[in-house]
């Protein structure tokens, strides 16, 4: 199950890509849910959870996307993390409470081979 997606932009088009967004995906209920002013933008349809985020990154090379599958629990989180490395991804931020996005996020980042960010999280309430 996917649990969020995003992609990065230059920042000289950042504003107009996320302002393109909000207006395309407004007929389905889609509004800024959270924001890191100038870096990033989550939108999404529900007032709990921003599923689509927008970033801004000088970087052209780190360009990727981010793809966050959900989790049901912090083992199954655990258990990705450990088997992505095993099979050659890269550490981009072991699994832990994330609290700048919110008490209960627990997750891990891997790099895969073509050094997209690839996430699993774990939201349940403790």
């Amino acid at each position: 199950m996917l649990d969020h997606f995003g992609f990065s932009v230059h920042p000289s088009k950042f504003e107009e890509v996320v302002n393109w967004y909000l207006a395309a995906l407004a007929p389905i209920g889609y509004t800024k849910q959270m924001e890191f002013p100038g870096r990033a933008v989550g939108l999404g349809a529900s007032k709990e959870h921003a599923h689509f985020w927008i970033g801004a990154k000088e970087d052209e090379t780190s360009f990727g996307f981010h793809l966050a599958f959900a989790a049901t629990d912090h083992e199954t989180v655990d258990k990705f993390y450990e088997a992505a490395l095993k099979a050659g991804g890269k550490d981009n931020g072991k699994p832990g409470i994330r609290e700048m996005y919110g008490p209960t996020y627990y997750g891990a980042f891997v790099l895969d081979p073509l050094g997209n960010n690839i996430e699993i999280v774990d939201n349940t309430p403790r």
